[in-house]
């Protein structure tokens, strides 16, 4: 009977793990490639066209890595290329940003408290805004700013700023912070299948042709990767960010967001001059600290005066016209309210887990296939059962489920 929804809910828990798994993969290599690249070492014996060359040991073995700035003057048989993990990255990201705020929409992407937005409107400007940020960000790149990278990072910095603001003035927090990080994921993806593997693919084509590879395209291939190692720690950031209310339901979240890339940057910072051979900036440390905690103030200042709940969407509606959501309103306030509500009672809570709140009766509904799948259908909640919640009470969470949604 609850086929639909714990189906949806292994898909999404598998398409979260590829995800995972496939960003570890992506990252991993990135910072091991520029570790490795800030680390070539001058040789006096190094081959003609090698611009350094660099020791390793790991797995019981030696590791001797050469890098061509352009090419060498023979192209070996096999060559590998580092491309899947950070497409498969975005393609499971993207997927996974269908199943929960698209399909979702109503629930975890349009708050009408912020935007009144139809379900198409929200999702055409998720759409629309990653693919303008990318056009926008590349235009940059190919300008005049190409040969003045820090300018151009401090105009970077300021766009994602304005995204910052721009996408809580439409979405819930927790899908503003969530499209921050999607936005800024899509312009490294874009990096690489638009231009870095492209540029490598030009220079192949070139070496088998008898050609002399043009070293522009390494250099621009350069510029995009190191943007791409800045923007890596706020991309993580800001995808966990969305279990965490205290990133995502304050009115600065934005502000948060915006520091969390300077963050980002004082962090890489430490490691590429540490990997660089330029010493251990260890000021890095302390610039992180202070941002961190000034993350951590804001998170709790004082918040505006709240306003009026808006009204329950149609599709959410049925969850409290169905059958036996009176007696589920009361399971929820006995068992649940202590922790799930807007000031908890639970001694050392000071927000709900989160930041699901399940204290009126649009909330419950809002929130109804996570009260299934967590009370009616699992024992996940309340957590070690400390509110006592009988077997009883879970069929009827789960009778309810199933006659609003007819499964």
């Amino acid at each position: 009977m609850y086929d639909l929804a714990i189906m949806g809910a292994w898909l999404e828990f598998g398409v979260r793990w590829l995800h995972v798994i496939t960003a570890i993969a992506w990252i991993g290599s990135s910072f091991y490639f520029i570790a490795l690249d800030l680390g070539l070492r001058k040789a006096p014996d190094l081959p003609e066209g090698a611009h350094g060359e660099e020791w390793q040991v790991h797995g019981g073995g030696f590791y001797h890595v050469q890098k061509y700035l352009v090419a060498p003057e023979r192209l070996p048989e096999h060559l590998t290329w580092f491309k899947w993990e950070s497409y498969a990255t975005w393609l499971s990201g993207f997927a996974l940003l269908v199943l929960v705020y698209y399909l979702g929409a109503e629930f975890y992407l349009v708050d009408p408290n912020v935007a009144d937005l139809a379900v198409w409107q929200a999702v055409l400007i998720s759409l629309a805004s990653l693919g303008l940020g990318w056009l926008l960000y590349d235009g940059l790149c190919r300008s005049g700013l190409g040969e003045r990278p820090t300018l151009l990072m401090l105009l970077l910095f300021i766009i994602l700023v304005a995204m910052s603001w721009g996408y809580t003035q439409v979405f819930t927090g927790r899908a503003a912070l969530l499209h921050l990080g999607a936005f800024t994921a899509t312009i490294m993806s874009a990096n690489v299948f638009l231009i870095i593997i492209p540029n490598q693919k030009v220079v192949v084509a070139d070496l088998k042709a008898g050609r002399t590879p043009d070293p522009k395209y390494g250099k621009i291939a350069k510029l995009r990767s190191t943007h791409n190692n800045y923007l890596t720690l706020p991309v993580i950031f800001l995808m966990l960010a969305n279990h965490y209310p205290l990133a995502f339901a304050t009115q600065w979240n934005w502000v948060i967001a915006s520091l969390v890339f300077l963050m980002g940057v004082t962090i890489r910072h430490y490691f590429n001059a540490m990997h660089a051979g330029r010493g251990r900036p260890h000021w890095t440390w302390a610039a992180t600290v202070v941002i961190f905690i000034v993350i951590a103030w804001l998170s709790t200042a004082p918040q505006p005066p709240g306003r009026a709940e808006a009204a329950l969407p149609e599709a959410a509606q049925r969850f409290t016209q169905a059958a036996g959501f009176d007696a589920v309103e009361q399971i929820v306030r006995t068992r649940c309210t202590m922790c799930h509500a807007a000031e908890p009672a639970w001694p050392g809570l000071y927000w709900a887990p989160r930041g699901v709140e399940l204290d009126s009766p649009a909330a419950i509904a809002r929130n109804a296939r996570d009260v299934f799948l967590q009370s009616g259908v699992s024992h996940a909640m309340p957590p070690a059962n400390v509110s006592w919640m009988e077997p009883a009470e879970r069929e009827q969470i789960a009778a309810w489920y199933r006659a609003a949604t007819g499964r």
